[in-house]
């Protein structure tokens, strides 16, 4: 069992854990071992287990490494990196347009259609960003066939991904109640629409991954999971690179 020691700052490792946990979990990305993930998030170790399962989120990890590159920061899993992905941040602006349409065209070329290439390959340079919400938005939606007519069926989908800020109104054994935008397909646009409530998990199997929260707090949430509590410069900055990248995904829906 891992020995759990008190934290001041949030090691990037443990960031990224806390919002990559929930889709390891179930079974969309990442390794085998969710279980790990979530005990070092619990126990607030970092060790370089944690490290290697980080780095096996295979569509997240190219990002920060594009981040981590373009900011001149060596390890990609600093927590500046992982903040400026998951959230949001000035770091963001210093990516290279031509280095990120390099590497998209390495990671996804073979896997996008030949009619649909064309518009991820341009968004670099129309000044989309190596954010989460890029690849939510952009990515998986041409690499699902959103413009093959099935952008009603991945939609909900899309909007379990998105990583969304939501405002605690209970707490609730394991979980909590909140108040969250939800991601909607309207007029072939895509858009958040009105807060509505929804039910999120903040602990599995007896552990913990977001241990205090409370009534009135934001939290960020991922797949039905609270991954940590955001204040109100973080959550200006996760709405900001959202509405960004929802404003580019729009322009070739």
């Amino acid at each position: 069992m891992i020995e759990a020691r008190p934290a001041l700052v949030v090691p990037g490792e443990l960031l990224f854990a806390r919002f990559a946990y929930r889709p390891n979990a179930l079974g969309y990305c990442g390794g085998d071992d969710a279980v790990a993930l979530l005990q070092h998030i619990a126990a607030g170790v970092v060790d370089p287990e944690l490290v290697r399962l980080c780095r096996e989120f295979e569509g997240a990890y190219p990002y920060l490494e594009r981040i981590a590159a373009d900011a001149g920061i060596a390890n990609p899993l600093d927590a500046d990196v992982v903040e400026a992905y998951w959230i949001g941040s000035d770091l963001l602006e210093a990516t290279n347009p031509g280095d990120f349409q390099i590497d998209l065209t390495g990671r996804f070329r073979g896997r996008t259609t030949r009619r649909e290439w064309p518009w991820l390959a341009a968004k670099p340079a129309a000044g989309a960003l190596p954010h989460h919400s890029f690849h939510v938005l952009e990515v998986f939606p041409r690499v699902g066939l959103i413009r093959g007519g099935a952008a009603a069926a991945i939609v909900p989908t899309m909007n379990q991904c998105l990583v969304r800020p939501a405002e605690v109104v209970a707490v609730e054994p394991g979980g909590l109640l909140v108040r969250a935008r939800g991601l909607e397909l309207e007029d072939g646009r895509l858009r958040l629409g009105e807060p509505r409530l929804e039910q999120c998990l903040r602990e599995s199997d007896g552990l913990a991954g977001l241990s205090q929260a409370a009534p009135g707090d934001t939290v960020a949430i991922h797949w039905g999971w609270a991954c940590d509590r955001l204040d109100p410069r973080r959550r200006r900055n996760l709405e900001r690179a959202t509405d960004r990248s929802l404003a580019q995904a729009n322009t070739t829906i």
